[in-house]
């Protein structure tokens, strides 16, 4: 169980992060495909500059690779260049403005922000480093935090009743452990602290 909770908080950041990378890109009229192949020749050597390595290496059909280099060389980030020994093989190199892009783009800033307000704390697990984490990523995004009802603010136990301090009523036992649109984290929760 415990595995399958720090997967959750795994997939919860990710898919934070995935959200605000299509906004960063679609603000440029990109996807985010277009930045992970930047990204790649950005890094590889000489060897692994070609279509299939990208492909490969980003677990993509050559086809999607091959339309998102075509994008991605009109919009001039990148150019091919034929193999001087092998004219068959083209070669992919990152232009000036696909240098200039990648750089401005990544890492993303709320991770950044994240990461510099939890690099300091210890924790007893990898559960309670990743929920801290994607906590500060939520609040640093202005999202939802979709918390376990027993963790809410609003959460209270009167007179022995599970009660939700929202919609002024009592709660069953099994609803304290689901999570809620409503969730604001309970003051002095890990989630303020920095």
């Amino acid at each position: 169980m415990h595995e399958l909770e720090t997967f959750k908080l795994i997939e919860r950041i990710s898919a934070l992060l995935r959200s605000e990378e299509r906004k960063k890109y679609a603000a440029i009229g990109l996807q985010p495909v277009h930045g992970q192949v930047l990204e790649y020749l950005g890094k590889c050597n000489k060897y692994s500059n070609t279509h299939a390595s990208v492909a490969e290496y980003l677990g993509l059909t050559k086809g999607t690779v091959s339309q998102s280099i075509q994008i991605l060389e009109r919009k001039r980030y990148l150019q091919k260049c034929p193999d001087p020994i092998d004219g068959r093989v083209i070669h992919l190199s990152l232009t000036e403005s696909g240098k200039a892009l990648i750089e401005e783009l990544k890492p993303l800033d709320i991770f950044k922000q994240a990461e510099q307000k939890v690099s300091h704390q210890e924790f007893d697990n990898i559960e309670n480093a990743l929920q801290v984490t994607l906590s500060v990523l939520q609040k640093a995004n202005q999202g939802k935090s979709f918390g376990q009802c027993r963790t809410c603010h609003h959460f209270s136990i009167v007179q022995h009743h599970y009660r939700c301090g929202i919609t002024d009523e009592n709660l069953e036992r099994d609803d304290t452990d689901k999570i809620c649109r409503d969730h604001i984290p309970k003051p002095n929760s890990f989630i303020d602290q920095e």
